[in-house]
């Protein structure tokens, strides 16, 4: 069984459908997808944001294939955490080789691929340099939430649906980064509070919780996804890229080394030409107004639309 991505673009704004029927599962065929559409996003100067639904009438994407779970669950040795750890390191290792994706699809290793693979599309989402915003439009499961964790923002529709991180019932933690991230996100109680009980959330009591950011009209969903994307997308992709690096990487780290890693960000996205004509054109403002441009609310609402001092 393999996914499929269908994107469609909106202005600056990149629309991905995810589809994989009949149950709207995840695979390592929409991972690579994924990173593919990571890459474009990171990459193309005219995308600014990237809107993720599903296309399945009643779900966003449902956990990852169960079976493929299993099979690899019994081709492979039992193992610890720390022996886990280590092949883990390793096969990421390998994975940074040229061609080295089809020898280890075909290896024992396979499983531990696509582990290593899911973690770097996550990843790639958290670092690329546009804004991603899930579009929640029905169930969202294990894999599913997920994905929708890495996203910068999720909107879910309103209705009779629900989110959930279930692995537990199966006899496992979440292992596509749902502790991690629910853990940054909702902090240590409630995160525990998901995954130790499994049960699901509807989208209020998700609104309420802080795990997505709208409860939206179904009607309405994606349009109202792409309204936040494209106008958060207009912001500076280098200023868009160093904050989300800021804030998922720096975020993670000892105060000490998150201020620098801050600091290097700022150093290198002031260099750039979007920032440089920026600041030209606010201080060039303030001279000609006789005041701060920041305090004059037209000027700040003109700014919040453009997306730029500029």
């Amino acid at each position: 069984m393999s996914g499929t991505l269908t994107v469609e673009e909106r202005g600056n704004v990149l629309v991905a459908t995810i589809a994989n029927p009949p149950h709207a599962l995840l695979d390592a065929a929409i991972h690579m997808e994924l990173a593919a559409l990571a890459r474009r996003a990171d990459e193309d100067s005219g995308v600014g944001a990237v809107v993720l639904t599903g296309a399945h009438p009643e779900r966003f994407v449902a956990h990852f294939d169960v079976s493929l779970v299993l099979a690899n669950a019994e081709s492979s040795p039992p193992m610890s955490p720390k022996t886990a750890h280590a092949a883990l390191k390793a096969v990421g290792a390998a994975l940074r080789v040229p061609g080295s994706q089809e020898a280890l699809r075909r290896s024992p290793a396979a499983g531990l691929a696509v582990m290593e693979r899911m973690r770097q599309v996550s990843l790639g989402i958290e670092r690329c340099a546009a804004v991603w915003i899930a579009a929640l439009n029905g169930h969202v499961g294990g894999g599913g939430c997920e994905l929708a964790l890495a996203c910068d923002m999720r909107l879910m529709a309103d209705g009779d649906h629900c989110i959930a991180q279930p692995e537990v019932f199966l006899g496992f933690p979440p292992g596509g980064g749902g502790t991690q991230r629910l853990t940054r996100l909702l902090g240590r109680g409630a995160a525990l509070r998901m995954c130790l009980d499994g049960g699901p959330l509807t989208p209020k009591e998700a609104l309420d919780i802080g795990l997505v950011d709208e409860v939206v009209d179904p009607e309405r969903l994606v349009e109202r996804a792409v309204e936040v994307a494209s106008r958060l997308g207009r912001r500076p992709k280098a200023a868009i890229g160093a904050i989300k690096r800021a804030v998922n990487v720096g975020g993670s780290l000892p105060l000490v080394d998150g201020l620098r890693l801050e600091a290097a960000e700022f150093l290198s996205a002031i260099t750039t030409p979007e920032a440089i004509t920026a600041m030209k054109a606010y201080a060039a403002a303030t001279e000609e107004l006789g005041d701060l441009p920041a305090s004059d609310p037209r000027v700040v609402d003109e700014v919040l639309e453009r997306g730029r001092f500029a």
